[in-house]
C-alpha cells in the first residue's frame, strides 16, 4: 500500500502562519504540515463511519444520561444576621465589607 498524497503541505503551513501572524521557522513548516495532515486525516476517518440511518445516532451532551435532582426550597433557622456580621472583618451597611477588585475606566 502506497503513502497517501500529503494533504498538507509547507506553503499551505507558510500561509496559515501569515494570516495567524505567526513567526514560523523551516523546520516547523515540516513539523506543523505534517501534524496538520495527520489531523486532517483522522477527521476524514470520522467522516468516513457509516451512518446510514441518521435517526438512529441520537446527539448527546453526555455519555451517561443525566438527570438534575431538585430538592424543595425551604425556610429554615439559621444564625442572626448580628451574630454573623459580628464575626466579620468588615461590616458596611449591615453587609459583609469586602475590598474592591475592580475598578472603573473612564
Amino acid at each position: 500500500m502506497s503513502e497517501p498524497t500529503p494533504r498538507v503541505s509547507r506553503a499551505d503551513v507558510a500561509h496559515l502562519a501569515h494570516l495567524a501572524r505567526l513567526a514560523v521557522s523551516d523546520e516547523e513548516l515540516d513539523v506543523f504540515a505534517g501534524q496538520l495532515d495527520d489531523i486532517l486525516g483522522a477527521v476524514a476517518r470520522v467522516s468516513e463511519v457509516a451512518a446510514t440511518d441518521d435517526a438512529a445516532i441520537l446527539p448527546m451532551t453526555h455519555a451517561v444520561t443525566m438527570t438534575n435532582v431538585y430538592r424543595p426550597d425551604e425556610v429554615r433557622p439559621s444564625l442572626p444576621r448580628a451574630d454573623v456580621l459580628a464575626g466579620a472583618p468588615a461590616v458596611e451597611d449591615d453587609k459583609f465589607r469586602v475590598p474592591r477588585i475592580l475598578t472603573e475606566e473612564g
